[in-house]
């Protein structure tokens, strides 16, 4: 059986100089002559500043010698307590825009890195096809990392001071390319669409549609987080974009929306509303429904699936194969292209024209700031008479 790691680094004995030592991220600090109460001081003074820095292993590294690559990997610890460790959580794209700058830096000290280093990884991301948006937005991740760093104590404060002062690229000002900026689909198009999209991904689409939900939040929707009290129903997300910010954000459901959603309630509160699972035995059972062998001939319903196959539908959808369906659809439907985050862009245009940009950012949960009480019921009853009359 392993032994248990300990919680902290051992006080001990240098035999060589009778100096009590403690070691710690592989560096050994002596605290004077063993068994005296300041050495007991010292060590307690050193394991409680290693524990507030995180218990991270550059702990104790010189300013000057203290590598990129050192701090990347406390850096990294950093971001999974405070981001998570999912495939798609904050933590997994930090770590895909930050292996550029470990790729060319990571032997450098730290303290070291200034302006001709931060425009070299901004070349090396222009040069990958990065469009100008989004390399700003990976700098910008990038002088978080020397904030961080500098907040710890690990490098001194001019360092973030001059990446500060570096201005983002500027449209038609750098070889990098630009984007198109992300428009509202047509009710045309959308209508085209939802005839072949799957039953539950067309419903998806059509609440979405009524209340300007972003995708992750369509998907993330429990009959736990809806409050059916009032005439429009408040949808809550338990996790959502600005949550870390402190946050609320509600999603207003009208009459409309309240008619498409009501088919997904009758089942566990904690489930999701909207299940692959679900979608797979309705289009099973269409398909059986529309067999044209007699039901006597042939494979009997189910007789010839996998027993045991390697991907089964889920129990709940994903951003990416939310997007995915109705991409699969416009494809085989020859139906211009479109994605989920337009309904959303489709919605703000629409509460905008009718009702004023306000109305718009509270639709949407564009708020800028924490507002106070006054302000948040003024927020709600907009929020609630714009969806009786659109949602």
């Amino acid at each position: 059986m392993a032994r248990p790691a300990k919680s902290f680094p051992s006080y001990r004995k240098h035999r060589a100089s009778g100096q009590a030592v403690v070691t710690i991220g592989a560096r050994d600090f002596y605290l004077g002559p063993h068994g005296t109460d300041v050495s007991k001081r010292e060590y307690d003074r050193l394991v409680m500043e290693w524990v507030a820095a995180g218990r991270n292993n550059s702990f104790g590294t010189p300013e000057s010698t203290l590598s990129i690559a050192e701090l990347l990997v406390d850096y990294i610890k950093h971001c999974r307590i405070h981001y998570g460790t999912g495939p798609k959580s904050t933590t997994a794209k930090i770590i895909i825009i930050l292996r550029t700058l470990n790729a060319m830096y990571g032997d450098t000290a730290a303290a070291e890195f200034g302006v001709q280093e931060y425009k070299a990884v901004r070349e090396k991301f222009i040069q990958a096809g990065h469009s100008r948006r989004y390399i700003n937005d990976e700098m910008a991740e990038v002088t978080r990392f020397f904030r961080w760093a500098v907040a710890e104590g690990k490098i001194p404060a001019q360092v973030v001071q001059t990446l500060q002062l570096i201005p983002g690229l500027r449209r038609g000002k750098s070889e990098a390319r630009e984007t198109d900026p992300v428009t509202p689909v047509s009710d045309a198009i959308v209508d085209v669409t939802l005839p072949h999209l799957p039953a539950v991904v067309s419903a998806m689409v059509r609440l979405q549609r009524l209340t300007g939900a972003r995708p992750a939040e369509i998907c993330a929707l429990r009959p736990i987080d809806i409050d059916r009290s009032a005439a429009v129903w408040l949808y809550r997300p338990t996790h959502h974009k600005t949550a870390h910010r402190g946050r609320e954000r509600v999603i207003f459901i009208g009459p409309r929306a309240q008619e498409v959603l009501q088919s997904f309630l009758d089942r566990d509160p904690e489930s999701f509303c909207f299940r692959p699972v679900d979608s797979e035995s309705l289009r099973r059972a269409a398909a059986s429904l529309n067999r044209k062998t007699p039901k006597g001939q042939g494979n009997s319903p189910g007789s010839n699936r996998k027993p045991s196959p390697q991907r089964q539908p889920g129990q709940r959808y994903s951003v990416d194969s939310y997007r995915r369906a109705i991409h699969r659809v416009c494809k085989s439907q020859d139906i211009p292209h479109w994605s989920p985050n337009q309904l959303r862009h489709q919605h703000a245009t629409e509460v905008r024209k009718q009702f004023g940009l306000e109305a718009a950012q509270i639709a949407l949960g564009h708020s800028t700031a924490n507002v106070t009480q006054i302000y948040a019921e003024r927020d709600l009853g907009k929020g609630v008479e714009v969806a009786k009359l659109i949602g």
